[in-house]
């Protein structure tokens, strides 16, 4: 089976480092500059304009029939009537005419509009997070993490990730996951993403401390969801169960096992990976025992080949007493064909 993959082609974008209030700033001086030409050419071409009222153009005039001219069609008080003045309303004063008015629309977009929409948007997609996956960190760790869910069947729209980088995030959008631009050790950031009602958190930030942080802080505000976390240096392990994680992985760790384990034949190395990965010939998958399994022994199992069970939180091998008869809230380590029913 082909596995899903998320695109590495997307447009480069960087955050503006221009506040707000600079923005609106230039977008003022634009139209300014764009009115104080209009209002130069007319001042030096006024022999072309006409003032119904006095017959007499002055400076003043020149600075009303330009600001008119340029916000509405004009009161037919002061009209071009030479041919240079009315080519210059017509090919000029026009075009200026409707760039004043996308500025003003786009600054309304910009900062009102937009706003209040993703506001908006945010609150209907938070409405609906329940039972979700969040992911602190896209960089290569997290999304090979996102790219194996979603081919074992994960819907991508149950992924959140979390992440500074509007790069990485732009791939993670177009897998069709939520994003979220912040700091995962912020509270306010993981009361976002909703971790209270979240399936699990998967961290990986790159940096152990900053990693080890996100495990704090989603602890405490999420005492019960399961953390998985990646680090990689051997003493920061413990550190990072105290700070709740259930499941830390250290990946140089998991390597040595691998090379280790090449050492006892060519093929361990290679049903290891075939274990971890969707696209293996063979799966490992997590589950709880079910009520015609209670009594069995592990080996009774019809699902798959039974490997291990949990027990009140501790590990018993198939070969130990304890899974020669299968308890309720028993969790079930088993090996199973590609294809199998996802673990519950």
């Amino acid at each position: 089976m082909s596995r899903p993959r998320i695109p590495h082609h997307a447009a480069l974008r960087r955050k503006s480092s221009i506040s707000p209030w600079v923005s609106i700033a230039w977008r003022i001086a634009a139209v300014l500059g764009l009115y104080a030409f209009a209002v130069a050419f007319h001042w030096f071409d006024r022999e072309g304009l006409r003032d119904n009222f006095d017959d007499h153009i002055s400076f003043l005039d020149i600075i009303y029939f330009t600001m008119i001219s340029i916000t509405t069609t004009g009161y037919g008080d002061i009209v071009p009537i030479s041919p240079g003045a009315r080519m210059f309303d017509a090919l000029v004063v026009t075009p200026i005419r409707i760039f004043v008015i996308l500025i003003f629309i786009g600054t309304t977009y910009q900062f009102i509009l937009k706003r209040t929409w993703d506001r908006w948007r945010m609150a209907q997609i938070q409405k609906m997070l329940t039972n979700h996956i969040v992911v602190a960190g896209f960089g290569k760790t997290g999304s090979d993490a996102v790219n194996e869910l979603i081919a074992r069947g994960t819907d991508p729209a149950c992924i959140v990730v979390v992440d500074g980088d509007e790069h990485a995030l732009t791939r993670a959008e177009e897998a069709g996951c939520n994003v979220l631009v912040g700091d995962a050790t912020r509270d306010q950031t993981l009361h976002d993403v909703r971790i209270d009602r979240a399936k699990t958190l998967i961290v990986a930030t790159g940096r152990d401390d900053t990693s080890i942080l996100v495990t704090l802080t989603a602890r405490h505000l999420a005492p019960a969801v399961p953390i998985s976390i990646i680090i990689k240096a051997d003493d920061n392990e413990l550190p990072a169960r105290a700070a709740g994680a259930n499941t830390v992985i250290n990946p140089v760790s998991f390597a040595g096992l691998l090379l280790a384990g090449s050492v006892e034949g060519t093929h361990v190395a290679d049903y290891m990976l075939d274990l971890a990965s969707v696209d293996g010939r063979v799966h490992l998958s997590e589950r709880s025992v079910t009520p015609d399994e209670i009594g069995k022994p592990l080996s009774a199992i019809a699902t798959g080949l039974g490997v291990r069970i949990y027990r009140n939180g501790e590990p018993h091998g198939f070969f130990e007493e304890a899974a020669n008869a299968l308890e309720p809230q028993d969790v079930i380590v088993e090996i199973v064909a590609p294809g199998a029913p996802a673990a519950r």
